[in-house]
């Protein structure tokens, strides 16, 4: 899988999870007032943003490194970059995946936090693969930086797999 190619080891409370996807799948429930469509190129600035506020770990540099490493990528498909835009047309949230069935980043704008965007995304996510003929999606998150999301994941029926997929 795509994170193979990092050779650090993973961090403390580092933890890779997975979700099956089978036909008990949830659609997705949209908050009122906000939309999810896909990605255009003209929103790569915008993800960036985003990326940088609502996470931590940050969007892994400046954006032209950050875009090139990203577009670059043999896994990178535009198709699998979900947008969640408010209603003054701001970007509230994003997943972004990897066509190998990793949610690469998913990430909510502070300020749209607590309305189950991340939910919806998320399920979004697992439907999107599920027709793509995907039977698992993984993610990698951290139990203890990332505990809210954790939490999401765990509500979502993701369970804890090895490292190597």
């Amino acid at each position: 899988m795509h994170e193979n190619k990092d050779p650090r080891p993973p961090a403390p409370n580092d933890i890779r999870l997975r979700k099956l996807l089978d036909d008990a799948l949830t659609a997705p429930h949209w908050p009122d007032g906000f939309i999810m469509r896909p990605f255009e190129h003209r929103d790569a600035q915008a993800l960036h943003a985003l990326l940088e506020e609502a996470s931590d770990d940050g969007a892994d540099g400046p954006f032209d490194d950050w875009w090139e490493r990203i577009s670059g990528d043999a896994e990178f498909d535009p198709d699998l970059c979900f947008l969640v835009i408010d209603g003054k047309g701001l970007l509230a949230g994003a997943a972004l995946c990897w066509t190998s069935g990793f949610v690469k980043d998913l990430a909510v704008h502070p300020s749209s936090r607590k309305r189950g965007i991340g939910e919806a995304l998320m399920r979004h996510v697992f439907l999107a693969f599920r027709d793509r003929g995907a039977i698992h999606v993984d993610l990698k998150t951290n139990t203890v930086r990332h505990a809210a999301a954790f939490r999401l994941y765990e509500r979502l029926g993701m369970i804890p797999v090895g490292w190597e997929g």
